[in-house]
């Protein structure tokens, strides 16, 4: 256990020697900020039967961020160890295949969760600024950064699978983001099935990350969707595990 918390801190703080984490760190409170005043100006100081969190949920720049700056924060997971040597001297330290995948997938996720920080504060001045002190519901609140992570936890381990596969940096970004993207694409295939019933009506549901953000930003909590992250969160650290496990053996 010591061990991988050594490789967590290793993963988490690698993010803050280099420009680039705050870069991403940068972008992020850009595009949130950017969100915040474009829904405020729609708003036009009108009051609103929609929480606030599910107003910015429905932004462009919501799943901006998600998915891009998710593969650009997992695509020197791996591939960054590989191209520079390191990581055949990292896998021949008394650490196993599962200890390496985990801690760099939790040290992803944490970074994550820290560059969505800002999301907390602008909530914070619309509370403060508000009229109405019941605008921001805590439970709708802690059901938003609940998906939030759920989301992450999926686009991290995702991540960190296609930087895996890869010893360049640019193709982990590119796998990573085209399989995010086609995830994301498949709410709008639920859409066009919502009138129909049947297994692959409710398989396409199943699987719908807008829907699943619409019901955490509205403060409700599904277990269903809850499973499906924790489900395909696992599998993907699974292969990422193997692949881990293979490249020991060459």
């Amino acid at each position: 256990m010591a061990a991988y918390w050594t490789l967590v801190r290793r993963e988490l703080s690698s993010h803050f020697l280099s420009w680039t984490g705050y870069v991403i760190v940068a972008t992020v409170v850009f595009l949130i900020g950017v969100g915040f005043a474009s829904m405020l100006k729609g708003l036009n100081g009108e009051a609103t039967p929609i929480p606030v969190t599910q107003l910015f949920y429905e932004t462009l720049y919501f799943w901006l961020i998600l998915l891009l700056v998710s593969p650009v924060i997992t695509m020197r997971s791996f591939a960054l160890e590989k191209s520079s040597g390191t990581y055949e001297t990292l896998m021949t330290t008394p650490v196993s295949e599962a200890q390496v995948v985990l801690a760099k997938f939790t040290g992803a996720l944490l970074f994550y969760l820290i560059m969505w920080l800002p999301l907390l504060g602008c909530l914070l001045i619309v509370r403060a600024y508000s009229n109405d002190p019941t605008t921001l519901d805590p439970g709708s609140v802690s059901a938003t950064f609940f998906g939030i992570f759920l989301l992450g936890a999926l686009y991290m381990a995702l991540g960190i699978f296609a930087s895996a596969i890869t010893r360049s940096q640019i193709i982990a970004a590119m796998v990573s983001l085209a399989l995010g993207l086609s995830l994301f694409m498949l709410s709008f295939l639920g859409a066009a099935f919502s009138t129909q019933t049947g297994w692959v009506a409710q398989m396409v549901a199943y699987v719908g990350l807008m829907e699943h953000m619409r019901d955490f930003a509205q403060g409700i909590v599904d277990t269903r969707p809850v499973v499906f992250y924790v489900t395909a969160t696992m599998g993907f650290l699974f292969l990422t595990w193997k692949v881990a496990e293979s490249r020991r053996w060459k």
